[in-house]
């Protein structure tokens, strides 16, 4: 079975997100910078699928329990240098 990711809008660019990975499930709090959109290349994608896809990278990479519990998507490149362009990619 695969990673369930749930994503909620709260405020001000902010996201619920949901993990599920088997019995166990991990929330998050995610922020989305302004125009990282179309800094991505993908300036119509909505930013709940951003968040999505974001997370989909990180489970891809490291458990559900090593992703922080609150951050901007901004920081996802400093753990990650391929983020971006695998963004790029997946929101194409």
């Amino acid at each position: 079975m695969g990673d369930e990711v749930e994503v909620s809008r709260r405020a001000d660019r902010a996201f619920d997100v949901r993990v599920r990975r088997g019995r166990s499930a991990s929330l998050h709090v995610v922020r989305v910078p302004a125009g990282l959109a179309s800094e991505l290349g993908a300036p119509g994608a909505e930013d709940a699928e951003l968040v999505r896809q974001s997370f989909y990278f990180l489970l891809e990479r490291e458990p559900p329990s090593s992703i922080l519990s609150s951050f901007s998507l901004e920081v996802i490149e400093r753990y990650f240098p391929e983020y971006r362009a695998d963004m790029t990619r997946r929101l194409a």
